[in-house]
């Protein structure tokens, strides 16, 4: 374990919102309400956990809001939208919505925070513009097919299958034979796997955020550890 005072200086990183989005679209549209509804209740958990750390000695905390769940494959190929509900990019805008409201609660939950929790310091980074800043405007940035599955089975516009997930084998005529391939060379794909980034559009969303252009306050994760709060 660490030393008990390093608990007092170490940065709290936090990442939220695309697992719990992801569900709430499931039960929303088993329960026939809007997924939308489900948000209050991850920001109150939310709320628990880091007071929780909080309590325990933390103070420094680096939390990330949602990215576009429009734009994933698993979100796009699991629900039926219609042409006009596509962006420019052609990424479901219903479902970016959903992710911005999210974001915006979850801003409005840091704030509270902030006035709460008075020897704790948040840096709110916005991922989400990160995101679709290289989603927008791949080839800028070096990258190609930014909906396309780089790691999937079935080709089509996002290379994506719900029963042939990346790595999938079977067997034909006894010979196990891999189904679920990477593509040629991911360091040019941005979507992995349906639902991850590769490790190059990561990367990319890190220097991005770690340079402090989209962290608010504008710190990066070194200075994030430094003062109190604002």
């Amino acid at each position: 374990m660490p030393k008990e005072e390093y608990f007092s200086q170490a940065l709290y990183t936090f990442d939220i919102g695309q697992n719990d989005m992801a569900a709430a679209i499931d039960a929303a549209r088993s329960r026939h309400v809007p997924a939308e509804s489900f948000i209050p209740d991850t920001m109150r958990e939310f709320t628990r956990v880091v007071k929780s750390v909080y309590e325990a000695g933390g103070r420094y905390f680096w939390i990330h809001n949602t990215g576009p769940l429009g734009c994933l494959p698993y979100i796009l190929l699991a629900v039926k939208l219609a042409p006009s509900e596509l962006d420019p990019v052609g990424c479901g805008a219903p479902y970016n919505r959903l992710a911005q409201r999210f974001n915006e609660m979850l801003n409005e939950t840091v704030v509270g925070l902030r006035r709460d929790l008075p020897l704790g310091r948040f840096t709110y980074v916005d991922v989400y513009s990160a995101k679709y800043m290289l989603l927008s405007q791949a080839e800028k940035f070096g990258f190609e097919h930014p909906l396309e599955t780089c790691c999937g089975y079935g080709g089509g516009t996002y290379n994506f299958d719900f029963d042939v997930r990346c790595g999938a084998t079977s067997d034909v005529n006894g010979t196990e034979v891999l189904l679920g391939k990477p593509c040629a060379n991911p360091s040019k794909r941005i979507v992995w796997d349906g639902v991850h980034y590769t490790e190059a559009a990561n990367r990319w969303v890190f220097d991005r955020i770690a340079a402090g252009e989209f962290s608010d306050p504008p710190n990066s994760p070194s200075t994030a550890c430094q003062g109190k709060s604002v």
